[in-house]
């Protein structure tokens, strides 16, 4: 159980930080982030909502106060990520590897929140 719990606040933690990072890049370099979804494609309108969307996603996932929105936040994180990776890829900019681990730590956090938190027995 303990290494459980070490294995979920890291994969956690490095996930939230990532997500953080991207958040706070979004509100204080708008016209990079803009430049960066527009060569990728995506609408430059969705930059700041998702970047609150993103925060929101931290807060339920290290609070969890509510079981419905810590897995809506995590299925958030992982469309974003495999949006994210998708698009990289396709742009062949090189950007897709930071995508694909938090794409893995997506799932490990997922899957020791369900073993820490929800079903601590088994």
């Amino acid at each position: 159980m303990k290494w459980e719990k070490i294995i979920y606040w890291i994969s956690t933690a490095l996930m939230c930080a990532i997500f953080a990072f991207s958040a706070g890049m979004y509100f204080t370099k708008y016209d990079m982030v803009k430049g960066f979804f527009e060569v990728l494609g995506y609408p430059t309108y969705i930059v700041y909502p998702l970047a609150i969307l993103k925060v929101l996603g931290i807060i339920a996932v290290l609070s969890r106060k509510s079981k419905m929105l810590t897995e809506w936040a995590y299925a958030g994180f992982f469309f974003d990520a495999v949006l994210a990776f998708a698009a990289h890829y396709f742009a062949e900019d090189g950007g897709y590897a930071m995508s694909g681990l938090v794409i893995i730590l997506i799932i490990v956090s997922r899957i020791f929140y369900q073993r820490t938190f929800l079903n601590p027995q088994q």
